[in-house]
């Protein structure tokens, strides 16, 4: 199987730009990486209060909220079953099982290069304006 080169960043009248805002926008907040994250740990689907056990800090309206946002965009299947009580599960699809590598990418190179951000921003802020 064949597989495209991305397109540089540069291409097109600011398609790719815009791609790129919407990905970022849909992943880049605060619960979004930790939702993917433990969705993609797990052996497989998980219930809400699992997921919610699994995020320190994460309140079940944000949650709630970022699931919602993750299913909107194809990254994460909700199945309710017709039981009493409700019984929810959610997991990645395979087009958000297909973020992992990307993250594990992104935060190999945070660790490399985090110290050296720290140190820079430091500097920068201790330079008089």
């Amino acid at each position: 199987m064949e597989t495209k080169a991305p397109p540089p960043l540069a291409s097109g009248p600011c398609r790719c730009q815009q791609r790129i805002r919407r990905t970022l926008d849909l992943i880049a907040n605060k619960w979004a990486v930790p939702v993917i994250l433990e969705l993609s740990r797990a052996k497989g689907p998980l219930r809400f209060t699992a997921l919610a056990r699994a995020i320190a800090g994460i309140t079940q309206k944000e949650l709630t909220k970022q699931l919602r946002e993750l299913e909107g965009a194809g990254l994460v299947t909700r199945h309710v079953y017709a039981v009493v009580p409700p019984k929810v599960e959610y997991a990645l699809t395979p087009l958000g099982a297909s973020l992992k590598p990307v993250l594990d990418a992104l935060a190999g190179w945070a660790s490399d290069h985090g110290d050296r951000i720290a140190a820079n921003e430091a500097a920068f802020s201790g330079v008089p304006t």
